[in-house]
């Protein structure tokens, strides 16, 4: 097995942690492709969030496999960081894409004349390339082109090496630069045939004359011709530095929108020589590209965070989107075909039929105190209301290309720049609101709404809009007054929020997270990270001490070893979860409960599972949710015995259960960790199905000891990677009807969000991914004897962090379901 060398250092993720993610030799007859694409797939989902690695991968998707991305390599790259840059272009091949590569080889040409004892000349920036320099070069081309080549092969990923014929040149000024080509044309078909045959395209930036000359083009020159003929979303430019760089700051520059600041930008001290050439190649070249198209400068290691993620990890470089405020009579300027398009494919009010466009256009037009927000393309549209003393945000339409391309950013930008203070309402059902909750100082929920505002300084202002969108909506009521604070002063943002039943604490609670490499880990900080009560304070990884936790935005979190006698002297928190395998804990609770008032602690592994003085929090069974106001130390129930137990809950409290159940249980192997194992081999997998533990199994008498009956319980490992498919056989008593049954499921769990019943056969890949339960298929034995039904859970999500959540925010006095449901 081939590991990924190097694979995102910036990520950190040690080779161990990644073993089941190693990128490996294969062909269709050894892994199916598909279940290889998922796993990367998931790898992704640990760089940002699932919907930004989703709404990327189909928005990459949605062209020509040669319009995805061209990705310019500097020399310098080939020889520092050949593996890494090898093993980010596999894990894009993996997932489908295929960027085309252009590289240069600078150093290493320079390195070789030095040997030839030639004098590198350069006129106005451009290597005059003689025909030494031109044989030497060739020859420096093919071996670099080969060397990426047979990395990329080493790793399984299929390339084509083209070292000619795609680049038509006449010579740019033969008597000033000899052997030197400007492009004039470009031969699509090698690229596109390469790509038919799924193989990456590897090229050097030789060019050819119509007679056969060959002639040396920049590298940069040439992706950039190259973009300009196949229109690409992307273009990146790979070196050893990461992005652009302030020249005064020296802080690297996030994003440059050029239609705004490229005037501003050039007449800088700092953008001189090779900067200020460079950003007015790619100020010209993206001007030749349609709006969508961008550029990106980025190291090799963060690949993947520049392509799949909104904050990415470069520089980012665009025409940009620039926004433009209507007042007054203004709104008549606006472009209102434009804007119909936006409305009709965008407004969830217009799609769900509240409200017409034309209605919407006479909002805009009638009305005197409002300000529209629209940006150049016409992709997002803002509408603010002044008819009181807070402003509110009325409408906020934006498409997915704007979504994708950060313009609600901007408009927000201008927006708070207008407005120092705001309100608005989100349903709850809105793609912005977790948007929305990033940039409000507070919120409070109605049934179907949640209100946002910023800028409201008093509790009296904050009741007072509440009461003001109360009157707006007669339909909802208020019950209880809000918790209002000012933010707490930290990194985190803070929210003052309420719902209808109760308040909740608006200060951030903190977590502290010991044994954080694992998948559960993983997925429970993502859970954090999205919540707008929890910050994360702390997070132990003996493999990964010292590196960022990539997978947490809010604030800056770096992976620490925190030891059991370290827990006393490190900042406290309000709760201390045990992301650890069984049998490691102990000391580290033993060392926490000898501290004053110490913390709540929740333990993931099975070592307090049968202890009386620990809850076992399993919320929705047993009636235990009462007692966790007082509770300090949590057991959090497996992932096989939470779905097995939801199954037997009906039938057990209504003791209709005649003899022992039996509950054949099929996950995915995420179930069997990060270790490797014949559980979690791939390999071993493929077209299997792996028994284990088939007798007495941690989970079966977990399942026997709580649910009070006992059970035999068999479980096996499959080939995909989260998910967990049960099937429960009851024998049991009286005379039921298969419609009785059903009907005794959904009344038991009618009131539970992370529970549904299903009239259809739940299946494991509805359920990957999601943070509920799923029973169904009820069937009754000829005899009526016995019950037969399916139950599907997510192993990591339900069965680990989504529960293990559910039992923060109850022992923290937060609602059950935040940052859970949203």
């Amino acid at each position: 097995m081939i590991r990924i060398c190097k694979q995102l250092r910036k990520f950190r993720l040690a080779e161990k942690s990644l073993s089941r993610f190693a990128i490996r030799p294969f062909s269709a007859s050894i892994v199916p492709r598909i279940t290889e694409k998922e796993t990367i797939v998931k790898l992704l989902y640990n760089i940002g969030s699932r919907k930004e690695v989703e709404q990327y991968l189909q928005h990459f998707s949605s062209v020509e496999s040669h319009q995805f991305a061209i990705i310019k390599v500097g020399g310098a790259v080939l020889t520092d960081d050949l593996d890494t840059l090898a093993s980010s272009l596999t894990f894009l091949h993996r997932v489908g894409l295929y960027p085309i590569v252009v590289h240069g080889a600078g150093p290493q040409l320079n390195g070789l004349l030095d040997k030839a004892g030639i004098i590198p000349e350069y006129e106005e920036g451009i290597r005059i390339t003689d025909g030494k320099t031109l044989a030497i070069a060739r020859q420096v081309f093919h071996q670099e082109n080969m060397k990426l080549v047979e990395a990329l092969e080493k790793l399984g990923t299929k390339t084509r090496p083209i070292n000619g014929g795609v680049f038509g040149a006449e010579y740019l000024d033969k008597e000033k630069y000899k052997y030197v080509g400007k492009v004039t044309s470009i031969n699509k078909e090698l690229i596109e045939s390469s790509i038919r045959a799924e193989a990456l395209p590897i090229l050097t930036s030789l060019a050819t004359t119509e007679d056969g000359q060959i002639l040396n083009v920049n590298a940069d020159v040439a992706a950039g011709e190259l973009a300009k003929a196949l229109q690409p979303l992307k273009i990146v430019y790979l070196n050893e530095k990461g992005g652009l760089f302030h020249g005064v700051t020296g802080k690297k520059i996030d994003v440059i929108n050029l239609d705004e600041e490229y005037e501003d930008l050039m007449q800088q001290s700092w953008v001189k020589y090779g900067t200020k050439l460079k950003i007015r190649e790619i100020n010209d070249l993206l001007c030749a590209l349609p709006r969508s198209s961008s550029v990106s400068i980025i190291s090799a290691e963060n690949l993947h965070k520049e392509l799949f993620t909104h904050s990415g990890a470069g520089t980012l470089i665009r025409r940009g989107y620039k926004v433009s405020s209507y007042k007054g009579e203004q709104i008549k300027d606006l472009d209102l075909s434009k804007l119909r398009v936006l409305l009709e494919e965008n407004d969830p009010d217009v799609l769900s039929g509240n409200q017409t466009v034309e209605q919407v256009f006479k909002s805009l037009l009638d009305r005197k105190n409002i300000t529209v927000y629209c940006d150049a393309s016409f992709d997002i549209l803002a509408v603010i209301s002044k008819e009181s003393d807070t402003p509110l945000l009325e409408k906020f339409v934006a498409s997915k290309t704007a979504m994708l391309n950060n313009v609600p950013e901007n408009v927000w930008d201008c927006i708070k720049s207008d407005e120092k203070k705001l309100a608005w309402v989100s349903p709850k059902t809105s793609p912005h609101r977790q948007w929305f909750f990033e940039r409000a100082d507070g919120s409070y929920n109605f049934v179907n709404r949640t209100l946002f505002w910023y800028g409201l300084e008093s509790e009296e202002s904050v009741q007072k809009f509440i009461e003001r969108m109360v009157n707006f909506d007669r339909s909802q009521h208020l019950t209880s007054r809000p918790q209002f604070s000012n933010p707490v002063k930290t990194q985190v943002r803070s929210y003052t929020r309420a719902a209808f039943s109760r308040s909740y604490s608006t200060e951030a609670k903190r977590i502290g997270i010991i044994g954080a490499r694992g998948y559960t880990g993983q997925e429970l900080i993502h859970l954090i990270n999205n919540h707008p009560h929890l910050e994360l304070v702390h997070v132990s990884s003996r493999e990964l001490a010292g590196q960022t936790c990539v997978h947490y935005s809010k604030s800056q979190v770096h992976y620490s070893n925190i030891g059991p006698d370290d827990l006393a002297k490190v900042d406290p928190v309000d709760c201390w979860v045990m992301a650890l395998p069984n049998g490691v804990c102990k000391p580290f609770v033993n060392s926490l409960l000898k501290t004053p008032n110490h913390p709540a602690i929740i333990d993931l592994s099975a070592d307090y599972r049968f202890d009386s003085t620990w809850q076992y929090g399993l919320p929705e069974l047993y009636n235990i949710r009462k007692s966790f106001k007082d509770v300090k130390l949590v057991s959090n129930p497996g992932c096989y015995a939470t779905g097995s137990q939801t199954g037997l809950y009906p039938l057990v409290s209504r003791d209709l259960i005649k003899s022992q159940p039996t509950i054949f249980g099929v996950s995915g192997y995420s179930g069997a960790g990060t270790t490797p194992s014949r559980k979690n081999d791939l390999n071993e997998l493929k077209d299997n199905l792996m028994g284990y533990t088939l007798t007495n199994h941690i989970h079966e008498r977990e399942i026997s000891f709580h649910s009070k009956t006992p059970v035999a319980f068999i479980p096996h490992v499959a080939s995909w990677f989260q998910g967990i498919s049960l099937t429960l056989n009851v024998p049991i008593k009286g005379n039921y009807s298969v419609e009785d049954i059903h009907n005794l499921f959904k009344e038991t769990y009618e009131n539970e969000p992370l529970i549904k019943v299903l009239d259809t056969v739940p299946e494991v890949k509805d359920i990957a991914g999601k943070h509920h339960i799923e029973i169904g298929g009820f069937t009754l034995s000829p005899a009526k004897d016995r019950v037969v039904f399916l139950v599907t859970i997510d192993n990591l999500l339900k069965g680990a962090a989504t529960q293990c959540l559910q039992n923060i925010n109850l022992m923290l006095g937060l609602k059950e379901t935040d940052g859970i449901l949203q």
